[in-house]
């Protein structure tokens, strides 16, 4: 059974709104992470992984666009703004190549820093799979 559109909400953590670290980011940028962590659920079920059991998600400037009703501008302002390099690091994001949909990786917001240079292993600060429940890849379970 699925439910009525009106009754499908995006979650925001609640530390992004209320950790005064977080104060800088834009109220906008707060609500497209929210939109993120929801689309990594999308991802998990359709068994989006990489090579190191990270989940990823594609998000084109033209469907941000059109979810957050603004332009290409403030679309590619929201992804600075959460990026790793440009912004607070909480989204990474991997270019494929001419023609290909870049690679996108939601982090925890809960991360201090994000890492400086690729590894051989997942990094511990992507986030879990919001509908996978406590996984964070394919059976393996998050450690406390």
């Amino acid at each position: 059974m699925t439910l009525p559109e009106e009754f499908i909400y995006f979650k925001i953590p609640r530390l992004l709104i209320t950790d005064p670290k977080f104060k800088h980011v834009s109220t906008d940028a707060k609500l497209f992470y929210g939109m993120l962590l929801d689309r990594m659920g999308l991802s998990a079920k359709n068994n989006w992984y990489d090579d190191y059991g990270r989940v990823y998600i594609y998000y084109t400037a033209d469907e941000i666009c059109e979810d957050m009703c603004c332009g290409r501008d403030k679309a590619m302002k929201l992804l600075a703004e959460l990026d790793q390099k440009k912004g607070i690091g909480l989204v990474e994001r991997v270019k494929q190549g001419q023609g290909r949909p870049t690679k996108l990786y939601v982090k925890r917001f809960t991360t201090r820093t994000a890492p400086s240079k690729p590894v051989a292993s997942p990094p511990d600060d992507f986030a879990p799979c919001p509908d996978v429940g406590k996984t964070t890849s394919r059976g393996r379970k998050n450690r406390p």
